[in-house]
């Protein structure tokens, strides 16, 4: 059901070179883009769209929005979290079982935004 999900960058180059390092775990590839924008794809379903903001203020991560990105299992779950502090990303809580079989890891990118990566199961 869902297409694509939006964060902003105030910087859409440090942006780019930050998801191209943290998403390969996940076979985040780079797709739709123009100048203002950067899209990721990892094979069927929605899309990550990093951009600046249409009406050309200052991109603001909120308390409560946050990304969710599927991977094929725990190890990719560790492996994209520490891919994404060592370029540059804050922990938002380390990897490690939530309950109810869901495995996942919390960060925030360099503009702020809440990106968790989980495997179910």
């Amino acid at each position: 059901m869902i297409g694509y999900v939006t964060i902003g960058t105030n910087d859409l180059e440090k942006a780019k070179a930050f998801y191209d390092k943290v998403l390969v775990g996940l076979g985040g590839k780079r797709g739709m883009t123009n100048e203002r924008m950067q899209g990721y794809r990892g094979g069927a379903g929605a899309m990550l769209m990093v951009c600046t903001p249409y009406d050309g203020g200052k991109a603001a991560s909120g308390n409560g929005p946050m990304v969710a990105l599927t991977a094929p299992n725990r190890e990719v779950v560790d492996q994209v979290h520490k891919d994404a502090l060592a370029n540059g990303g804050k922990d938002e809580g380390a990897p490690g079982d939530r309950g109810g079989g869901f495995y996942g890891a919390y960060f925030r990118d360099l503009d702020g935004n809440k990106v968790c990566v989980f495997k179910m199961g």
